[in-house]
């Protein structure tokens, strides 16, 4: 084939060039183009498939978050061997599988190889773990091991947090406590844990044991034995957070472990009982009416069992109640005691109840690991009060309270009503009777109780209520023998009123000739009677035995000064109540003198 000569411009030139050989250079070309897009496409579509396929990637396990502490020793362990994988790190190593290590940065999303070549030999790889001479803060990460070889991959990512003491602690609140269950009264021994590997087992170090990161140094029934504190009989103040501090040396320096535990503290097993129900029980029935609402509880008691299950549950006829019908609610409570025992009830409520409902059957079932217990409900329809008994009972309660009212209201008006009663039904007492006066008075002789007597008093008695008074100073004839007056006045009157004084009692007086007069005649004959009226108070020690005995039988009327007045007051009232009934007619009775004194 004979091509063709001619000219193409290039780089600034013309040059000859020969059709043949140019042909040849452009198939060329256009064929390593073809061929190179066939290999990008490959790339790009087969390759990330077939390796995404033989790739197992778990992801984050947060639940393997490990927490060390700042500046002391610590390890990792690949999960990948644990949870993840069948075989161990000596059998994948023997199928030439290779462990890498990777870490994400707190704060950042580009993961880097974990150089383990580092000069101070800080940070390095033994087998599945990987080891920190000490940990630092900036440690905290994501840390992922990755299991591969040129056809397999297997891979998995947890947390890893540094933490630093509180100031004055012994520890971080940060750090989460695995928490350890000990029986009370039991021997028990707490081990420091996660220690092995560490230090030789030649090698002893130095452990400092902690309460509450309190030093444990002759605490009570504690006793620290290197990695072990041991307690002889465990009692419910022991329950808190044990802190063991180790301290060993490797290679010329020293390192620290911290570890802590929380110890609760349990009821012992020997006191592990089945479940015991207090409610229902045979001896309570529960009564309803249609439309209330019913509320059944059931009230459980369980002794602690460690991994023991506390299940109540509610039967209607049968068929556990949660699946029954919609309008039942269960609901519960639960009280924990110090010691893990509970008490659980639970609750069937039922808000508007059918007489169906009334009938059905309710059986409430508990259970733990020791046995079963069931119980079920008195449930009856509640009998409404006959007709009869409500109509008895209001009754009975509006008479109880017009017998109060009643009671009430003579308390308070006993002496109005004594007063009306006397007004219109009253017998008169002086018709017949031969007496002469209504009432004697009888009083100390001094200017301020004349005045009481002969102005007060007879102003009222006299001239507002008609009496007949008789007052010896006023009344008696002049040159007669005072005794004998004073015993015929007396005879002649229907009560003998005596003004209680101090003066009164002065031994000698005509006042207390009266008083004894008048006793001796209400004791023999019977035919009058005394009425008190204090005027002024009588010191005891002063009382003469004739005024002491007749205070000991008799109401004695007080004299309230001013208060009392008024003649409509309680006084007048009360002294009205011990005078003679009579048809009282102020127009047709006078006095002895017929001398008319007016109160002022």
């Amino acid at each position: 084939m004979h091509g063709i000569i001619f000219k193409q411009w290039w780089n600034g030139k013309w040059f000859k060039v020969h059709t043949k050989h140019y042909i040849l250079e452009e198939e060329e070309r256009i064929f390593k183009m073809k061929f190179y897009m066939l290999l990008i496409a490959f790339c790009v579509f087969a390759i990330p498939e077939s390796a995404s396929e033989r790739c197992d990637d778990w992801g984050v396990d947060n639940m393997k978050l490990t927490q060390l502490y700042e500046g002391e020793a610590a390890r990792i362990s690949c999960p990948l061997f644990q949870d993840f994988l069948k075989h161990n790190y000596s059998t994948a190593h023997s199928a030439g599988l290779t462990l890498m290590w990777y870490r994400t940065g707190q704060g950042k999303d580009l993961e880097e190889p974990i150089n383990i070549r580092l000069p101070d030999n800080r940070i390095n790889k033994d087998k599945d773990t990987l080891w920190f001479r000490p940990a630092l803060l900036n440690d905290t990460g994501n840390y992922t091991c990755m299991l591969r070889n040129t056809s397999f991959c297997s891979r998995v990512a947890f947390p890893l947090e540094v933490l630093r003491k509180d100031p004055g602690f012994c520890v971080s609140q940060a750090e989460k406590v695995e928490v350890i269950d000990f029986y009370l009264n039991h021997q028990e021994i707490l081990t420091c844990p996660d220690t092995d590997g560490f230090f030789p087992s030649n090698v002893t170090p130095t452990v400092t044991w902690y309460m509450g990161c309190e030093l444990v140094d002759g605490f009570v029934g504690r006793f620290p034995e290197g990695l072990k504190l041991i307690f002889t009989a465990v009692e419910e103040r022991f329950k808190g957070n044990y802190t063991c501090i180790v301290t060993y040396e490797e290679n010329g320096k020293l390192y620290n472990l911290t570890r802590t535990r929380n110890v609760k503290v349990f009821a012992s097993p020997t006191r592990a009982r089945p479940p015991s129900m207090t409610s229902p029980n045979n001896k309570t029935t529960y009564s309803f009416a249609p439309g209330e609402e019913m509320l059944l509880p059931c009230n459980v008691d369980f002794s602690f069992i460690k991994n023991s299950h506390t299940d109540i549950w509610w039967l209607i006829d049968g068929k556990n109640a949660e699946n029954t019908d919609p309008k039942i609610n269960i609901t519960a409570s639960v009280v924990t005691s110090s010691v893990g025992d509970k008490t659980i009830t639970k609750f069937l409520n039922i808000k508007s109840i059918t007489p169906d409902d009334i009938k059905r059957n309710y059986t409430c079932i508990a259970s733990n690991t020791l046995g079963t217990i069931s119980r079920q409900a008195l449930v009856k329809e509640k009998v409404g009060t006959p007709r009869y008994i409500t109509e008895l009972a209001c009754g009975l309660g509006a008479t109880v309270i017009l017998v109060v009212c009643l009671i009430v209201v003579y308390h308070v008006y006993w002496l109005e009503m004594v007063l009306f009663y006397r007004a219109h039904f009253g017998t008169d007492e002086t018709v017949g009777d031969g007496k002469e006066y209504d009432v004697y008075v009888s009083y100390a002789r001094n200017a301020e109780e004349e005045e009481f007597v002969l102005v007060t008093l007879r102003g009222v008695l006299e001239n507002e209520f008609g009496y007949k008074l008789c007052i010896f100073d006023r009344d008696s004839l002049p040159g007669g023998i005072i005794t004998d007056e004073t015993l015929s006045f007396i005879k002649k009157s229907r009560r003998l009123l005596v003004v209680i004084s101090p003066s009164y009692v002065l031994r000698g007086t005509q006042a207390l000739l009266e008083l004894k007069a008048g006793l001796q005649n209400m004791a023999s004959q019977g035919n009058i009677q005394l009425i008190l009226v204090q005027f002024k108070t009588i010191k005891s020690k002063e009382k003469v035995k004739e005024l002491k005995l007749a205070q000991k039988v008799l109401t004695v009327i007080k004299w309230k000064g001013e208060k009392s007045k008024y003649p409509g007051g309680r006084f007048w009232k009360q002294l009205h109540v011990a005078l003679p009934v009579k048809n009282l007619s102020p127009s047709k009775n006078s006095s002895c003198s017929e001398t008319e004194l007016h109160l002022v």
